[in-house]
């Protein structure tokens, strides 16, 4: 499954009214906690990958994200598995994986068409609007990220306005700084 995604900064009452006018149906709300993991045996800030277990609603699932696929989106390979957490985190450190950072975000789930709406509200961060669409193949990866761009322009953002980094890369650099 290659995940197409697009992010940007917004505000969430404005997006209220967009999502509103082109009938999105809301899903739900979500409660989300990120733990990000570094690799010992390579530095995924360097391949551009990244290994996370998600907590929510008291399930965790698995995810690894591999590189970048454009220079646009978000656009990656993406593998997702439900785990249970305690045991997962055990697993990886006993393989030498330690957590490289944590993420906690309220996210409003929407959906509109065939393409995914999420408000997220990240701790430390603040509100962001992600669009995304699942793609079978690579073939379809143009066409899709369009999509998304198109439907981006009805909340007044444009394509320079995407958000490449991560949100772990955002945490990050703000905690150094």
């Amino acid at each position: 499954m290659i995940e197409i995604e697009v992010k940007v900064k917004t505000d969430h009452s404005k997006a209220h009214h967009v999502l509103k006018k082109i009938g999105a149906v809301k899903l739900g709300v979500e409660s989300q906690s990120d733990v990000y993991f570094a690799a010992p045996y390579r530095d995924f800030a360097k391949t551009d990958e990244a290994l996370r277990i998600r907590s929510l609603n008291d399930q965790a699932v698995l995810t690894y994200k591999g590189p970048k696929l454009d220079g646009i989106s978000k656009t990656r390979e993406e593998f997702e598995t439900s785990v249970d957490e305690e045991t997962t985190i055990q697993i990886l450190h006993a393989l030498g994986f330690s957590e490289a950072g944590v993420v906690r975000k309220k996210r409003e789930v929407f959906r509109s068409g065939e393409i995914t709406v999420c408000l997220d509200t990240v701790e430390g961060l603040g509100e962001f609007l992600e669009v995304e669409i699942v793609a079978d193949s690579e073939k379809e990866l143009e066409a899709s990220r369009a999509k998304l761009f198109e439907l981006l322009k009805q909340f007044g953002a444009e394509e320079k306005d995407s958000i490449r980094i991560s949100y772990l890369e955002m945490v990050l650099e703000k905690n150094k700084g």
